[in-house]
């Protein structure tokens, strides 16, 4: 390449004609390099001379390329695209974004993850996320994610687990509808509308125990397949639910919802985020981890005192 630097004057030199040979005339060239029809035309005949050859002839309808000139310009159009493609792989490399698959529950992504994702994608702009969406109970294998929450793994040696939330269930609704209807208290004598989640493993009954006192009235229910309708059906004060704290923890702290019952139950378990052993740990999985626990971790020292 030191040879070319002695047979041009100058790299811009070949930018200039390369742009006056397309365009066909110096005005137009002029204008993609914002500089005067003169400085262009100057740019042009330095270059002839230099190499000792015509490359265009001129006429009232602009440039019109020699055969010296024809050549040249094939030359310089090819080694501009194979610049210009290399330039635009490496600007994709360096901003190129990393994928992680996460395996969670569509509540928890619904009403924890979405209302902080600005402030994920603060802390990690050069991150795409794809979700794997579980309507019911988290529970079952989570496949080849980099990332899923389960409940604690047991005997699971095929993947990491960290512990990642209490089981804390706590019956919630909204502001209007705990003031309008009172709370769920044993005994109580206004029948409620129980919205209650279709999976036999996380019904009422099972962390609640009898819903009725000797004076309280039948309660109505309605029943969703996905946790996340529940949750959003008890923000618009449709009803009490039984909110998951791992999943409602951002709305208590919001105010979105409110306990609806002095109770709570606490099962001893918690949640985990698990991470199969048949891939290696990414470092960007390893920070998302963290990154989810402190969050986590803040939304429950927040709601700390509507949780004792």
């Amino acid at each position: 390449m030191a040879g070319l630097g002695r047979l041009i004057p100058s790299a811009r030199s070949l930018l200039v004609f390369e742009a006056a040979a397309r365009c066909g005339s110096c005005g137009a060239a002029a204008r993609e390099f914002n500089v005067t029809q003169p400085s262009v035309s100057r740019s042009i005949a330095q270059l002839e001379t230099h190499l000792g050859l015509l490359l265009f002839t001129r006429s009232v309808r602009g440039l019109v390329l020699t055969e010296e000139g024809q050549a040249l310009y094939r030359a310089v159009g090819e080694g501009f695209e194979r610049i210009e493609g290399a330039l635009a792989a490496i600007v994709a490399a360096r901003t190129r974004k990393e994928v992680v698959e996460l395996s969670f529950s569509t509540a928890f992504v619904t009403h924890w993850f979405i209302p902080r994702m600005q402030r994920f994608y603060r802390d990690f702009p050069t991150v795409d996320l794809r979700f794997q969406l579980i309507s019911g109970t988290l529970r079952g294998p989570f496949g080849n994610v980099d990332l899923a929450m389960r409940m604690q793994p047991g005997e699971n040696t095929d993947c990491h687990a960290w512990e990642f939330a209490p089981e804390l269930v706590v019956p919630v609704c909204s502001p209007a509808y705990l003031r309008d209807n009172g709370s769920l208290e044993e005994g109580c004598e206004t029948p409620h509308t129980l919205l209650l989640f279709a999976d036999p493993l996380q019904d009422f009954a099972r962390y609640w125990g009898p819903l009725r006192g000797p004076r309280t009235p039948a309660s109505t229910s309605v029943a969703f397949s996905d946790y996340a309708v529940v949750v959003q059906a008890a923000m618009n004060g449709q009803g009490i639910a039984l909110g998951w704290v791992s999943a409602v923890s951002h709305a208590l702290g919001q105010g979105t919802l409110v306990p609806a019952s002095s109770r709570r139950v606490a099962t001893g378990r918690a949640y985990h985020l698990m991470a199969p052993r048949t891939r290696p740990l990414k470092d960007v999985t390893l920070a998302i981890r963290d990154w989810l626990s402190v969050e986590m971790q803040a939304d429950i020292a927040r709601i700390s005192h509507l949780l004792a």
